[in-house]
């Protein structure tokens, strides 16, 4: 030994400014961690060394996902919208039944025992026998217009439906036809005599075919159901007409260019019941139950547009109060449907084909038995 002590070697110590690492060395060390991780993940799930078959069949399926992400929001769009309509369907045939049960007005209990029996309307054909009145209020002064009791059937119309039939057949109210205990009479005057069971006895027999339900229009909860419906669109000839006395003794005026108009409620109802036409003078009830008919056919295209889709709640809730019928809710709806689901049929009248002076001295019409036979063997044809 020298004695010496060994001393440490000395350093020099040196700081090195920080760089950043460039961008090729970034992506290196990105892309190896990458390969890394999936070849850490394929070790553990037994596929080797296969990392980046992995990443393919990762990448396909997150591509199948983005695809199935953008199918499924229309699809949800639309299963939504259907069951908004199925809803808005439901809400409306739960108000018209229930319309029907405590809104609408049955006919008298003797209608029951004049009917025929019969299938359900949709399905089985239905001879509907549909009135409307002629009785108005007390205080009304239109000419001609019963006060009391149950008044004329100013409105008289066969409806067949049910079962992919469809026809109708008005009968003018000035035919003359033989009532019992009443003699020649007026065939509307069955309806006075003795109400809705009267006229479906007095017709059923006349016409020699079964009529299975009766149909009466209440016209005092008719403007609602029209105005419900968003009115309606009439096209036809001139009308003028003054029920009650017309506007100028406190009633109603209705007056109607030739064309197209859209009616309310108020002047609906007026068109139905118009018995004159102060426009046409010379029109008979032929062109009356034309008009009638016309107005039906206008109803049916209302119901069955896109505006009444959007009111369908309100027009249920309002057409069980306008009828007076024997059906229930039930067999009702049935008879919409069937009417919904068939053409409308040609307006057909059941035309005269003489005249008669009553002994009142009043001007009726007569039918003869093989006319009469043609247009009721036609009308079931329907």
């Amino acid at each position: 030994m020298t004695g010496r002590s060994e001393e440490p070697p000395q350093y020099t110590r040196y700081r090195a400014r920080p760089r950043l690492p460039r961008r090729d060395e970034v992506d290196g060390l990105r892309e190896g961690d990458r390969f890394s991780e999936l070849d850490g993940r394929a070790g553990r799930e037994g596929t080797g060394t296969g990392g980046r078959d992995w990443t393919r069949g990762q990448a396909g399926e997150q591509g199948w996902h983005a695809r199935w992400r953008r199918w499924r929001r229309p699809k949800r769009v639309l299963l939504s919208l259907l069951a908004l309509i199925a809803g808005w369907i439901a809400l409306s045939l739960v108000l018209f039944l229930i319309s029907s049960h405590f809104e609408r007005t049955s006919p008298p209990g003797n209608v029951a025992g004049v009917l025929d029996p019969a299938g359900f309307p949709m399905t089985s054909a239905n001879n509907i026998l549909v009135l409307g009145s002629d009785r108005r209020e007390k205080n009304s002064r239109e000419p001609g217009a019963e006060t009391t009791g149950y008044g004329r059937s100013d409105t008289i119309m066969l409806i067949r439906t049910g079962g992919g039939h469809a026809a109708r057949l008005s009968i003018p109210r000035d035919t003359v036809i033989e009532i019992p205990e009443h003699g020649l009479q007026k065939i509307n005057a069955a309806h006075l005599y003795g109400g809705p069971a009267e006229s479906v006895s007095v017709i059923e027999h006349w016409l020699g075919i079964p009529i299975d339900h009766v149909v009466e229009v209440d016209f005092e909860n008719f403007p609602q159901l029209i105005n419900a419906m968003g009115g309606v669109t009439y096209t036809g000839g001139c009308i003028v007409s003054e029920l009650s006395g017309g506007s100028a003794d406190g009633g109603y005026t209705l007056r109607l260019p030739a064309g197209t108009h859209h009616l309310d409620g108020k002047e609906a109802l007026a068109l139905a019941r118009t018995r004159e036409n102060l426009c046409a003078p010379d029109e008979t009830d032929i062109q009356r139950e034309e008009h009638q008919q016309a107005l039906f056919d206008d109803m049916k295209s209302q119901l069955l547009s896109i505006g009444s889709f959007f009111r369908a709640p309100w027009i249920a809730w309002h057409a069980p109060p306008a009828i007076i019928s024997d059906m229930s809710g039930e067999e009702l709806l049935g008879m919409f449907a069937a009417l919904a689901a068939t053409p409308s049929p040609p307006t057909r009248v059941l035309l005269p084909t003489g005249q008669i002076t009553l002994p009142s001295g009043e001007e009726g019409l007569t039918i003869s038995e093989e006319a009469k036979r043609a247009d009721v063997a036609q009308f079931m044809r329907g």
